[in-house]
Parts: structure tokens; sequence; C-alpha cells
């Protein structure tokens, strides 16, 4: 099995994990549990969104958070924010942010109903902000590259034709999310393959749902092609409000204890990660049954 020495973990449940949730997190509570993943290992944290918090209300001290994060002493990850459009990007820039994650979905039906506007319109969108801040790092995350809630058919070859034009406009990361958990081993198989020869490997992040309880499944495909960036979320804990059925991030703990298994080095410390659950578990109104280690977990504590 050909499979990447090392892989780099991304950690978006600070932004992913907690924007469903309907009862505020408070923000002493949000970067507590920020520098317990920071504890655990994780050196690269979306910490939060800045969108307008009449949409999702969770986000509403995003400012504060970014700040915060940014300003932090002898901080070890890098503050990764996510922004749908230029007014979002000016707010997060203006707090310091160090990455900036812009979503751009392959389904035209999908973009218009998160981000109310075509693709074309959002490529020249990021395109301009990539412009007029030129030491801002960019990414672009793809969204419905695995399958569109609302039935749009998902070509491989729309998928790459996005990555290059990304590129094109100096956007070097690119992350290919499976926004509802559609995807299926075969599937993921057959577009990162066309991916990866028309792009390569380097610089993709991978960002997969186990909505459907196929994630573990299709990330390892990824491994297996030679991918070696993944996004999970704490607790397994996510989903865009934009898309019916899209909740499911697949779990931190899961995804570590399997590449602990299969012996790939990754930075993050399982055990560590379990505290930050427990601080999930204390502070924020969520169901924790999406992470099978959790429950492992707890099971053992409670023998």
């Amino acid at each position: 099995m050909n499979l990447p020495e090392k892989v780099q973990i991304v950690e978006v449940g600070p932004r992913d994990g907690f924007q469903n949730i309907k009862t505020f997190i408070e923000t002493k509570h949000k970067l507590e549990i920020i520098d317990s993943l920071e504890e655990a290992g994780c050196n690269k944290i979306e910490v939060t969104s800045f969108v307008n918090p009449k949409w999702i209300p969770q986000m509403i001290d995003s400012k504060e958070i970014c700040e915060t994060c940014v300003k932090k002493n002898e901080r070890k990850y890098e503050v990764i924010v996510l922004c749908p459009n230029k007014k979002g990007i000016e707010n997060a820039i203006s707090s310091g942010a160090e990455v900036i994650s812009v979503v751009i979905s392959v389904s035209e039906t999908h973009n218009k109903a998160n981000v109310n506007r075509t693709v074309e319109e959002s490529f020249k969108e990021l395109e301009e902000m990539v412009y007029k801040y030129p030491n801002m790092k960019f990414r672009l995350d793809l969204a419905t590259v695995f399958g569109c809630p609302f039935g749009e058919e998902i070509k491989p070859e729309r998928v790459s034709e996005l990555i290059e034009k990304a590129k094109k406009i100096g956007v070097k990361e690119i992350m290919l999310a499976d926004t509802v958990g559609l995807g299926n081993p075969v599937l993921v198989e057959k577009i990162l393959k066309q991916v990866k020869e028309q792009v390569g490997t380097e610089n993709i992040i991978l960002h997969i749902h186990d909505t459907r309880g196929m994630g573990l499944a299709n990330m390892l495909v990824a491994l297996q092609l030679g991918y070696s960036i993944f996004e999970t979320s704490i607790g397994g804990l996510g989903g865009c409000p934009f898309a019916p059925g899209a909740a499911g991030n697949v779990a931190t703990e899961d995804f570590v204890n399997m590449l602990n298994g299969m012996g790939i080095n990754h930075n993050i410390h399982l055990e560590k990660l379990y505290h930050t659950l427990d601080l999930i578990d204390q502070y924020v109104d969520v169901n924790l049954n999406n992470s099978h280690m959790y429950s492992v977990h707890k099971s053992k504590c409670s023998l």
C-alpha cells in the first residue's frame, strides 16, 4: 500500500464545528477550546468565520476570536479564518488573520444558495482581493466537489478547471470539500485521480464529511493516491448551514486514531484531544455521538 509518511491535519472545529450550534458558546469558552487544540498539537486551526451574524449568529464574535488568537504569546498554530465575500475578507484582514479561506462552490446552485452569486462572480471577487492584498495568504475552498445537495451533476473535469483557474490568479492552496457527505470510495477515487493527473496533489487539501458513514473510507482512498493534507473537526462536528443534510465532519480524533494504527506521522496527541472533547462536552450544547473514539474513551473511563 502506497501511503504518505506524514499527514498535515487542519483543525476546523472552532469554525465549521460550531457554526450550526444554536446556543451561543461563550467567547472565553471558544478560546479555551482553541488553546486546548493547540496543546494537543494542532498547528493549523480554522478559528472562526467572518460572515454576517444575521445568518450565522454563532460567529458574531469573529473579530474578538481572531484578534485574540493572533495576539497570543508564543502561539504554535496558524490562524485560519473563512470568508464568503469581500466584506468578510476586509474584516478578517483588519483583525490580523494569517490565512483567509474563500468558499466557492463547484455547483452553481449551491454557490447561489451559499453566497448569492454565480461561480464566475465569486471568482472575479476572489481575483480582485488577491490583487488588492498581495501579502495576504488566500486559500480557495471548493465546495460540493463530490456531490451537490440540490442534485446538480458535478463533473471531475470541472473541478480540475476551477483548481487551475485559482492557481492562475495566485491562489496556491485549494481545499476540496465533500460538503454533504455524498462521496463514496469509487467516486472519490475517480475525482481525485483526475485532479492528480491534471494538477498534482501538492497543496491540495481534502475536507471529507462523514454524513453517511463513509468518511474514513474516503480519506483512505485519498491517502492511497498520495494526498497528505486533510481537514477534520474535533468531535465530528460541523456542516454547511445552506446545504441540506451536511452535518457530520470526520472527527479529528477518529482520523488521528486511524493514522496511528497505520504508522503515519501527524504531530497530534490523541489523549490530549480527549481533554478538548471534555471541554466541548462541558461548554457546548451539542451531542458528541459522531465521535467514535470519544465514545470508546468514555466507556473505558466508566469501567
